[in-house]
C-alpha cells in the first residue's frame, strides 16, 4: 500500500440557508481553490475528483468544478446520506493507497433548505422505511415526525431507560459544543449555552429538545489526498498522514431490536475496530476527534460506540469533562456539528479540516495541547459508518 497524507485543506464558514445567499457550486469552487492554495498546488494537479453532496440534481459535481477548470480529470459524485463526505473521503484514501493515483480531490457541499431534514420523493418507498418502522411500532405518536428527529429521539430515550442517564448528561453535552464553537469562525452558533437554556428550549419528542438538535446549513469544504512519495517529490511542509480508514454499512446487529444500533451505534462500533486495526491506533492514543453529533445524544451513544469510554458510563466521562481540554480526548474543537453546522455534503470533510489542523498545529485558541493522533466518526442513517485514523 501506498501511504496517503492530507496535502491541503480548505472550507468557508458554515451559515444557515437563511442567512446565505451563495449557491452550493460558489461555496465549493471557493473550498477547493482554499485548499490547492494550502497544498501550493494547481488543479491541474488533481488526477481524480469525489464530490459529496445529498440534496442536488446529478452532476452536481461537475457543475461546481468545471469554472476551475475542464481538464477531463474523472469526477465521481458521491451521496452516502451525512456520511457522505466521510465516504467520499474514504474513496480518495483507498484510491491513493491502493496506486490508482497520486494525488485525489475530496469536495463536500450542501445548499440546504430552512427546517428539519425530511423525506423528499413521497412517490416511492422511502430508503429509511424499515428503520422507520420499528420507531413507529414502539412510539406511535412519532409517525408524522421527520425521520432522524424520530430515530434519535427513540435512541435517546431507549439509552436513558437502559443505564438511567439524566436529561442533564445531554444537555451537558450542547454546553460542551457551544463553549468549543466560540473560537471556531467558520460555527454558525458561537454563542455560550447554559445547561438551562438547553432543557428549557422546545420539545422536539420525548425528552429531545430543540437546541439538542444540529441546524440545517449551508456550506463547503475541500481536502487533497496524496500519497507521501507525491507529497515528498513537492516538498509539502505540513502533511498529515492517514494511517487508515473503514467503511461499513448496517448489519443484522442494526436491526437486533435496539434503538440505539438502529441509529447507527453497532454499525459504528464495528467500522470503528476494522479501523483502529488497520491504523495500528485507537481512542487510547487520540488526543482529539471529531465526532457524529447531529443530536446531543449521538454523542453519547456514538462515543461509546467507537470506544471514547465504556458504554453506559458517559454520564461520568461527560461530568468529570473527560471530553474536552483538560480531560482524556477533546471530543469536536470546532464545535462538531451542533454548534458547527451540518451542511450533509460537507460534513464529513470539514471533520478532516479540523483534525488536519489540530495535527499541524495551527487551530488557534481551539488548539488540543500535543495533538499527534486523532479520530473521525461520520455516520448516515441508511445506512453508512466511516471512521478514520490521522496522524501528525
Amino acid at each position: 500500500m501506498n501511504t496517503p497524507v492530507i496535502a491541503g485543506i480548505g472550507m468557508v464558514p458554515f451559515r444557515s440557508p437563511r442567512s446565505s445567499n451563495a449557491t452550493y457550486d460558489q461555496l465549493a469552487a471557493e473550498a477547493v481553490q482554499h485548499a490547492l492554495r494550502d497544498a501550493g498546488m494547481v488543479y491541474d494537479d488533481v488526477q481524480q475528483v469525489y464530490a459529496s453532496y445529498v440534496y442536488g440534481d446529478s452532476t452536481s459535481g461537475q457543475r461546481a468544478l468545471y469554472p476551475l477548470g475542464r481538464t477531463g480529470v474523472p469526477i465521481v459524485n458521491v451521496n452516502n446520506n451525512c456520511s457522505s463526505g466521510a465516504t467520499a473521503l474514504y474513496l480518495a484514501w483507498q484510491a491513493v493507497a491502493a496506486g490508482a493515483v497520486e494525488c485525489v480531490l475530496v469536495v463536500g457541499f450542501e445548499q440546504m433548505n430552512p427546517g428539519a431534514i425530511d423525506t423528499v420523493f413521497g412517490d416511492r418507498p422511502s430508503p429509511l422505511e424499515p428503520f422507520n418502522e420499528r420507531v413507529v411500532e414502539r412510539y406511535p405518536e412519532s409517525a408524522d415526525l421527520p425521520p432522524a428527529l424520530r430515530l434519535f429521539g427513540a435512541a435517546a430515550a431507549e439509552y436513558q431507560e437502559t443505564y438511567g442517564a439524566s436529561d442533564e448528561l445531554f444537555a451537558e453535552v450542547r454546553v460542551k459544543a457551544s463553549r468549543h464553537a466560540i473560537d471556531n469562525p467558520n460555527a454558525i452558533f458561537r454563542k455560550e449555552l447554559s445547561v438551562e437554556d438547553v432543557l428549557k428550549s422546545p420539545r422536539l419528542f420525548l425528552n429531545l429538545t430543540r437546541l439538542q438538535a444540529c441546524p440545517p446549513s449551508t456550506g463547503a469544504a475541500a481536502v487533497l489526498v496524496c500519497s507521501a512519495a507525491w507529497g515528498a517529490r513537492r516538498q509539502l511542509s505540513r502533511p498529515v498522514t492517514v494511517l487508515g480508514m473503514a467503511l461499513g454499512t448496517d448489519s443484522d446487529a442494526s436491526f437486533d431490536g435496539r434503538m440505539t444500533a438502529l441509529v447507527g451505534a453497532a454499525m459504528s462500533a464495528r467500522v470503528a475496530r476494522s479501523a483502529y486495526e488497520l491504523a495500528g491506533r485507537g481512542p487510547q492514543d487520540a488526543q482529539v476527534v471529531e465526532l457524529h453529533d447531529c443530536f446531543a445524544p449521538a454523542e453519547v451513544i456514538f462515543g461509546e460506540a467507537i470506544g471514547l469510554c465504556p458504554e453506559g458510563e458517559s454520564e461520568q466521562f461527560v461530568s468529570d469533562r473527560q471530553n474536552t481540554y483538560g480531560g482524556r480526548i477533546v471530543v469536536n474543537p470546532s464545535g462538531g456539528l451542533l454548534s458547527k453546522g451540518h451542511p450533509l455534503g460537507a460534513t464529513g470533510v470539514a471533520q478532516c479540516v479540523e483534525l488536519v489542523h489540530q495535527l499541524r498545529g495551527t487551530a488557534g485558541t481551539r488548539q488540543v495541547p500535543g495533538a499527534s493522533t486523532a479520530i473521525q466518526h461520520n455516520v448516515g442513517l441508511g445506512g453508512a459508518a466511516v471512521v478514520g485514523v490521522y496522524a501528525a
